[in-house]
């Protein structure tokens, strides 16, 4: 593997080794997978990961037995906490609470490809840039593949905004359609109160290369150790060729949409000690 490497011996997790062993990923003798990924970068980022999610922000996960064992799936959900750790917490929750394990793997933003290392990093990781071309690939090879139709638009909520959907892209449908590939709608909360963003920098974000920087009240979006919750729901089928007329697709982009609502006011009341 040419250009950024991991340091040598970096430790990994002897729960996270035996899950790595267990994933259905064709990795061959030099542990890595006919996409790039790697074990040698899994297994600290998974070992990483495991501190954050069973500790830090002590994730609870409900519904993960509607995700499918086995073949391909689109995890669908929304954005929330002004900075990845929402798409981070779900592909550890899919990893150490799923018998056996699965990666999830995402659409990763363009503007990664610009940033030092990152897109070399995120390939090794599972996460492709996000062209359709690599998703309907992910999908034919039976893999699970994680969208947020929100897009960066989802993650520059306001803390006062962090209950609420933004306008949904209606591409994943398409390509769930095409690919005859179930939808596993989920919920994830608690990012608003981790990263309580009360402003957004863009003009700084394009300084830096990136859309934005999230402001909190003490000032860089360093995440606090709040409670972090996801919520799956069962899975949702659309028939079709995925060239359905526009306002087909969006008939269905807003079911899928309002599950999740339904899955955040859900988790919301139960957040509160209404359930």
């Amino acid at each position: 593997m040419s250009g950024y490497r991991l340091p040598r011996r970096l430790p990994v997790d002897s729960e996270v080794r035996e899950r790595l062993d267990q994933l259905e990923i064709p990795f061959n003798e030099y542990g890595v997978d006919p996409y790039g990924v790697s074990k040698d970068y899994l297994g600290p980022f998974f070992s990483s990961l495991k501190l954050l999610y069973r500790h830090y922000f002590s994730v609870e996960s409900f519904g993960i037995e509607h995700v499918p064992r086995y073949g391909r799936a689109m995890l669908v959900g929304n954005h929330s906490g002004g900075v990845a750790i929402d798409g981070a917490m779900v592909i550890a929750s899919t990893f150490f609470e799923m018998d056996p394990p699965r990666l999830a793997q995402a659409m990763a933003e363009k503007f990664l490809n610009k940033l030092p290392f990152a897109s070399q990093i995120t390939s090794r990781l599972g996460h492709l840039t996000g062209l359709p071309e690599h998703a309907e690939r992910l999908l034919s090879d039976e893999r699970l593949l994680m969208v947020f139709p929100e897009g960066a638009r989802g993650t520059a909520k306001l803390y006062k905004e962090r209950y609420s959907l933004v306008h949904f892209g209606s591409g994943f449908m398409r390509l769930a359609i095409k690919m005859k590939t179930p939808i596993v709608p989920f919920a994830f909360l608690g990012g608003g109160e981790a990263v309580p963003t009360i402003s957004n920098a863009y003009t700084l974000g394009r300084l830096i290369g990136v859309p934005y920087v999230p402001i909190t009240p003490w000032g860089l979006a360093v995440p606090i150790p709040a409670k972090l919750e996801v919520y799956y729901s069962a899975p949702m089928i659309f028939d079709g060729t995925g060239s359905e007329d526009d306002e087909v697709v969006q008939t269905y982009v807003d079911q899928v949409k309002e599950r999740i609502a339904g899955l955040i006011e859900v988790g919301r009341k139960r957040r509160k000690g209404e359930l």
